[in-house]
């Protein structure tokens, strides 16, 4: 946790230097795969606010909530962070969410861990990204993870 916290006042002490900064927020749905075989889907809601650092990289905080349902699972996370987004092109770019997963639904699966979502995005819009991803919460004995497609808005700040 504490690893955690360095990590995010890093990213927020780099961001305070920038000039420009967005609001992003969006959702995601997907199959779950890894340890999460009980659940049917996933969905997700995300929201970040990135610095721009350079012209092609920005980073912020980041706060999403992460489902897994199914039969056998109803499981929950509150994944909280630090994003990285860097654009590859005009049309294209790469991002890693890198933060902390707390539990919230009770399930077999409420622990907290690692949480992790590297992404690819295509730019439809100026303020409209398609984006897919990976995401997962590695636990003490298991890792619950998500294949998603989702969409995100961009607000200018």
């Amino acid at each position: 946790m504490k690893k955690l916290l360095l990590v995010a006042m890093m990213a927020f002490g780099i961001a305070v230097n920038a000039q420009e900064a967005e609001l992003n927020v969006g959702g995601t749905i997907g199959l779950p795969v890894g340890d999460a075989d009980t659940a049917n889907i996933t969905g997700a809601i995300e929201a970040n606010y990135l610095f721009k650092v350079s012209p092609q990289f920005k980073v912020g905080p980041t706060v999403s909530y992460l489902h897994f349902q199914g039969d056998g699972a109803d499981a929950a996370f509150l994944p909280i962070g630090a994003a990285g987004r860097f654009d590859v092109s005009e049309k294209f770019i790469l991002g890693l969410d890198l933060g902390y997963g707390i539990g919230v639904r009770p399930s077999e699966y409420t622990q907290d861990g690692f949480y992790y979502r590297p992404m690819v995005g295509y730019k439809a819009t100026e303020k409209i990204t398609i984006h897919v991803d990976y995401s997962a919460v590695v636990l003490e004995n298991s890792t619950p993870a998500t294949i998603g497609l989702g969409g995100t808005y961009s607000f200018t700040l």
